[in-house]
């Protein structure tokens, strides 16, 4: 099979594929212009498991040129193209990419611009049959976050795409007729799964924007392109409630919204519903599994999960937070390069284990309790982080703009919890006095025996909390 003939091979002749600015390409249109670019890929030397790095923002040109690489025989890898060539540098040295197909300069041997010389060359260019590969065989590269540390390269077979569609369809009902826009970037495995790959498997339309998401922009594409499911992310649902675009997106004819990314707070959700009508469903995946494996769709904020997705929690013990094993056909198949990361976080079988930590409820679904180092016990209890974020979230209400719990260890060796927090502007009294009483009110090993407030806290390119650096963030505040 071929991931990228897989992936074109539903949509009609003379339904709209993709959708961008003014710019709109058909499906007949999308597998002619891929089978060009393929034929250009070739042409230059591209050959079967060639990596092609394709840093450059969202836009036609951009799928045209990735699916292309595939189509071709090739591996195709998104990179932030908002990467600074310190950060930027290293992750090609160690990759070894064939070519770059970027629009920005980039200090590499093999550059392939996207201008009026690359859209000659596809004009020109001989249109190529598919190059059939092996469904084990590499199709594409997705790097990881950096949440907790270094940015990891993750290999997705041939056979990702098949099932690409498989929440879509299941839970949010995706047909043809939808019309799919995500805030989120295609470098980012949300957005590529979720959104580009189930919206052509399903041969719907895709939104794409070349700009970076904000609340304003997000309701502009929203009145422009008419989406009927939207997919963004907490933090950016918590900005559009309170720049106010939320109430303005109500009845514009959206069928879904989805959150995923990081977990969704209970009272952004209902704050959401209540001015839209519609609660966001909470999805949980990660670059390693592409598409969303987990979701919710009620205030309780445990989990269920997706279609043909099989889970294990392995410990004897459902009081305490366990690891999480995943097995899906969209599931990588391991790390570029990261020997001892691949070997903790795959098994045999197709399993894969993120390293989140879930409690097992009595109705058999899930609740997230953060990741191995969010998991403390003091006083002899389990602690998680993300609980008494969202519980300080929860009190404090609009005062707060961030807020994050880290673990750190005292100077008498124990464990326990700092919160380093960012009120909302004119609001740091306020927030100051309800997170006191918050804590307050807490169980005594919940709470808190530090709270630092910052002007911002540190995110990744994909808005997600930089959770790596909160320990040196707390470290410099407490001096």
């Amino acid at each position: 099979m071929n991931a990228a003939e897989r992936l074109l091979a539903t949509g009609a002749d003379g339904a709209t594929a993709l959708e961008c600015g003014d710019e709109r390409m058909s499906y007949a249109q999308l597998r002619e212009q891929v089978r060009r670019a393929a034929g250009s890929w070739r042409a230059r030397g591209v050959e079967a498991g060639d990596r092609v790095f394709v840093i450059a923002p969202d836009s036609i040109d951009w799928v045209v040129a990735y699916l292309g690489v595939i189509w071709a025989g090739g591996v195709a890898v998104g990179v932030n193209p908002g990467l600074p060539p310190a950060e930027l540098a290293p992750i090609l040295a160690d990759s070894a990419p064939r070519f770059v197909w970027c629009e920005e300069p980039v200090e590499w041997a093999h550059v392939v611009r996207n201008d009026a010389q690359w859209h000659a060359e596809l004009a020109g260019a001989r249109p190529v049959a598919v190059v059939p590969r092996d469904d084990e065989d590499p199709a594409l590269w997705i790097g990881t976050s950096g949440t907790t540390g270094t940015p990891k390269g993750a290999i997705h077979v041939q056979r990702t795409v098949t099932h690409a569609h498989s929440f879509g369809r299941g839970v949010l009902g995706l047909t043809a007729r939808d019309r799919l826009y995500a805030s989120s970037k295609l470098f980012f495995a949300y957005a590529l799964g979720n959104s580009l790959f189930a919206g052509l498997r399903c041969g719907a339309t895709v939104i794409l924007d070349r700009d970076w998401p904000t609340p304003e922009r997000v309701e502009a594409m929203v009145a422009r392109h008419r989406p009927t499911l939207v997919f963004s992310v907490p933090t950016l649902y918590l900005k559009m409630l309170r720049t106010g675009v939320a109430d303005r997106l109500a009845g514009r004819g959206i069928r879904h919204f989805v959150s995923a990314g990081e977990a969704l707070p209970p009272t952004t959700r209902r704050a959401w519903r209540d001015a839209t009508g519609l609660a966001p469903t909470s999805g949980y995946g990660t670059t390693e599994t592409l598409c969303l494996m987990l979701y919710g769709d009620d205030d309780s904020g445990l989990l269920t999960p997706t279609p043909l997705t099989q889970l294990e929690l392995r410990g004897a013990d459902d009081e305490v937070p366990q690891r999480v094993w995943l097995r899906h056909p969209t599931v990588g198949i391991g790390y570029w390069n990261r020997p001892e990361a691949q070997a903790d976080g795959f098994r045999e079988g197709g399993w894969f284990s993120p390293g989140d930590l879930f409690l097992r409820r009595s109705d058999g679904r899930l609740e997230y309790a953060g990741r191995n180092d969010d998991m403390l016990k003091i006083a002899g209890q389990w602690v998680s982080t993300l609980w008494v974020e969202q519980s300080l979230a929860g009190a404090c209400g609009d005062t707060l703009q961030q807020v994050a719990a880290v673990g750190v260890t005292t100077a008498e060796g124990l464990s326990a919890l700092s919160v380093l927090a960012v009120a909302a502007p004119g609001c740091q009294a306020e927030a100051v006095r309800r997170i006191a009483a918050a804590i307050e009110a807490m169980p005594r090993h919940r709470r808190p025996r530090w709270v630092h407030w910052l002007d911002a806290l540190p995110l990744t390119a994909t808005g997600k909390l930089q959770r790596s650096r909160l320990g040196a963030l707390h470290a410099q505040a407490a001096g």
